[in-house]
């Protein structure tokens, strides 16, 4: 049981967790230990951090807005870190999102976008409330984001208050996947049968890659066949890019990557470089305009204490910022990781290698497979030896590092991977 005597940590079965390590600084994409040991962040820290720890502009913006307004409420108000982080952001995304909507985290992203689009409906007075989402989802732990995930243990205490979903068929790929196109096949037909009655509200996905669910990939080809069909049908896509935004897939947002225009997507993570909890859904201008009608039935009731943090906002600012300056390396971040990956792939304990981007997964050979499969504690702690912090997903081995880590440290990496695999 973890020692401290009033903590309570995440996703961790608390009786037979090992203590936690405690970590005192971080710089770069490497993190100091109390005992002094230095771990290379290969994950950042839960796929939030883009640019390495204690970036000195992010501190500094930080600092600079901190002593200028640390907060205030935003209904009923505004400020310049707020208006000015929705006109860059829309710069870079998809034309047609445009409204900026700031919530708190991943979960109240998806949150916030799924009640739009169903008030979307509401305020049309069309009766539209079927969601429509995919196997292996995951889009966070609130009641609205779990409804829309895959059932699981995550959620299994709380089955019986998640409101219904209809989960489709989720075409994963991997290298040398020779059924793929079946099975993109199938995953259309089974969304236009979903689609036919004309009453889904929105379709809800993670594009390219689905994150907690095990890094599943899908190509860009079956995202596109998708948002052709849903626009078809006058229905509503989501994209969940809370993980796969800013830069992660090659591209500012996967849905670039993929090719397609959805009408609301949700963001959070690396919004801020990792350091401050800030989320933002942004819709478009059809969906925004019918919560402009002056009735006030029509108007969207949803808010939190710390919505616009002008903290969070500066720091998404500065984020900004340094990603156009790194957008040769965002671009080359499945080059980076290639050599490695094949490397790692010949290792008779991987199967399924697989890389969008800067985000490369593998599974590991294993009896049990799932989230519990106790491989992914041993690859943590053989990880923790050799200075690394991974994070397996069960049996699913990942690597989603931080932009500012050079391509001869992740090869290292790599190879220490595969050193590891030998053992354990």
């Amino acid at each position: 049981m973890p020692s401290h005597p009033h903590l309570w940590f995440p996703f961790t079965s608390v009786k037979d967790a090992p203590d936690p390590l405690k970590v005192v600084s971080g710089k770069g994409a490497r993190l100091t230990l109390a005992d002094g040991r230095e771990l290379i962040d290969c994950i950042s820290s839960w796929w939030v951090n883009l640019h390495g720890h204690a970036h000195l502009r992010i501190v500094e913006a930080i600092a600079q807005q901190a002593a200028t307004l640390e907060h205030v409420i935003f209904a009923g108000f505004s400020h310049e870190p707020a208006e000015r982080l929705a006109m860059e952001l829309c710069k870079i995304l998809p034309e047609k999102l445009t409204r900026v909507f700031f919530s708190d985290n991943g979960s109240t992203a998806v949150e916030v976008a799924l009640k739009m689009a169903l008030q979307y409906w509401h305020n049309l007075d069309q009766p539209r409330s079927r969601i429509l989402a995919f196997d292996g989802a995951y889009h966070g732990d609130t009641f609205g984001a779990m409804s829309v995930g895959e059932r699981s243990l995550f959620n299994a205490p709380f089955e019986k208050l998640l409101f219904s979903v209809e989960f489709l068929p989720y075409p994963e790929t991997w290298w040398g996947d020779e059924t793929v196109e079946a099975k993109e096949a199938a995953a259309i037909a089974a969304v236009e049968q979903a689609l036919a009655a004309g009453d889904v509200a929105a379709v809800i996905i993670e594009p390219l890659v689905q994150g907690a669910g095990g890094m599943r990939m899908a190509r860009p080809q079956f995202l596109q066949q998708l948002a052709a069909r849903v626009q078809a049908a006058g229905s509503l896509l989501i994209a969940d890019e809370v993980m796969t935004g800013f830069g992660r897939t090659g591209a500012w947002f996967a849905c670039q990557r993929a090719g397609i225009q959805p009408d609301l997507i949700c963001l959070s993570k690396g919004l801020t470089g990792g350091f401050l909890p800030l989320s933002i859904t942004v819709a478009t201008e059809v969906i925004y305009d019918t919560f402009c009608s002056g009735n006030p039935d029509h108007t969207f009731y949803h808010g939190h204490s710390y919505t616009a943090n002008p903290l969070g906002c500066a720091a998404a600012i500065a984020s900004l910022e340094l990603l156009l300056d790194s957008e040769a390396i965002v671009q080359g971040l499945e080059d980076a990781h290639l050599p490695g990956l094949e490397l790692l792939a010949q290792h008779p304990k991987v199967t399924r290698p697989r890389l969008t981007g800067g985000i490369a997964a593998c599974d590991l050979v294993s009896d049990r497979g799932g989230y519990l499969d106790p491989i992914g504690l041993r690859v943590r702690q053989a990880a923790i030896a050799r200075g690394l912090l991974l994070r397996p997903l069960g049996n699913v081995l990942y690597l989603l590092p931080p932009y500012c880590l050079t391509p001869t440290e992740l090869q290292d990496i790599y190879a220490a991977i595969a050193d590891l695999l030998d053992e354990i």
